[in-house]
């Protein structure tokens, strides 16, 4: 994890291309509805700005599918990152191409350009080498700083960089890889995962990585059902991955043989109707009743898993408790979330792993109160297996 980063390069008067995160939510008549993807960039645009370097930005935004699309635009990005950093970022027609490079002469020191959504081109998404070196030929430094981005191959993050003899991460790609990479060198003990959300299938080699790093696993989401299946639980209405049922039994007999506990909810919320105010009856992980479904942990889990996250010196945290979406179902994630914050109080080292973890700690107004929110939800997961990064396995050794 020891690579090359921004402040090892020279580069005053020198173009210098940025591999961004602005793949920010928009409203339906175009409006930013959470700009946190482009404050996180700021340090390193702002200190690029700073040491007089001619800034060239690009990312890409939502799923255009190789077309140029409109509602796709970056303007709004340029409009809002302008009024962040308190000077003009001109949004240029296209990422390449010979407006680009016109658009390049009138940048001087201290200037920046932001190029249009990368995924206006599908060779972007292929890692194409010919639109690498497009890229990579408007500039003479290049610099990854969207982590978010850096478990994809792609040509921004691949081919571009490959052009390059000096490949750099920027201070919020060396902050991810700080913390997820030290943190799953040499954890301070105990150790404690929380795993949750909807799906087991995309978590699978996540908790068994985890399996044999961690002291406990806290399995809490949608996914708890699969594995309570799994076991020959009655799971009512509940959420279930009838193809994942061999898969959880699998994972609960090698977490038999594991080094750390795995623990699944006692109780739970459940509820006859699907809505926010529907009656609420708690009911044991091993009596739920057949025509009820479950949404959200219950006091006792709750309890049980603040009590391991409170005594933990290490925490890793993706994935929410119940549909958190709904008020009246997210007490369980917001007491996952009040145990992180007391467990970082107390010195732990606390890590929300980006997605739906992230905005609930958000959601709760919680964000600066932990160790580390992690911007990429699949990047940190894939971290968390212990794959290999693309985005980060291109850029230049120490």
């Amino acid at each position: 994890m020891n690579k090359l980063n921004v402040e090892d390069l020279e580069v005053q008067s020198r173009r210098v291309l940025v591999r961004v995160d602005f793949n920010v939510p928009l409203s339906p008549d175009g409006e930013i509805t959470d700009d946190r993807r482009i404050r996180a960039s700021l340090p390193t645009v702002q200190h690029l700005l700073k040491a007089g370097a001619r800034v060239i930005l690009m990312s890409h935004l939502g799923r255009p599918k190789g077309e140029h699309k409109p509602e796709f635009s970056l303007a709004p990005v340029a409009q809002r990152l302008s009024e962040l950093l308190r000077q003009e970022v001109r949004l240029a027609p296209d990422c390449v191409g010979p407006e680009v490079r016109a658009l390049l002469q009138g940048v001087g020191d201290g200037g920046a350009l932001l190029l249009e959504n990368l995924r206006f081109h599908p060779e972007e998404e292929k890692n194409d080498a010919t639109f690498g070196q497009q890229l990579a030929s408007l500039a003479e430094l290049y610099i990854n700083d969207a982590f978010g981005a850096a478990h994809r191959a792609h040509a921004s993050t691949d081919a571009a960089p490959r052009c390059f003899d000096q490949r750099a991460c920027g201070f919020l790609m060396k902050k991810e890889l700080d913390y997820l990479g030290n943190t799953l060198a040499s954890p301070q003990r105990p150790f404690v995962a929380v795993i949750g959300g909807a799906k087991i299938s995309g978590k699978i080699d996540v908790i068994r990585a985890l399996l044999s790093k961690v002291d406990s696993l806290l399995v809490g989401g949608g996914m708890a059902y699969t594995f309570f299946k799994a076991m020959g639980r009655e799971i009512g209405q509940s959420l279930l991955e009838s193809d994942r049922v061999e898969v959880a039994q699998a994972i609960l007999a090698s977490a038999n043989q594991a080094t750390g506990e795995l623990l699944l909810p006692v109780d739970l919320v459940s509820v006859e109707n699907f809505d926010n105010d529907a009656e609420q009856l708690f009911v044991a992980a091993d009596a739920i009743p057949a025509n009820r479904e479950c949404v959200d942990v219950g006091p006792e889990t709750r309890k049980l898993f603040s009590e391991r996250i409170k005594t933990a010196k290490t925490v890793v945290w993706n994935g929410p408790m119940g549909v958190f979406e709904l008020a009246n179902f997210a007490h369980g994630t917001h007491a996952i979330t009040e145990a992180l914050v007391a467990a970082t109080k107390s010195g732990a080292t606390t890590i929300v792993g980006g997605g739906d973890s992230a905005a609930a700690v958000a959601q709760a107004g919680l964000d600066h109160q932990v160790s580390h929110v992690s911007t990429g939800g699949g990047a940190s997961l894939e971290f968390l297996e212990g794959k290999r990064l693309p985005g980060v396995e291109v850029l230049t050794d120490k």
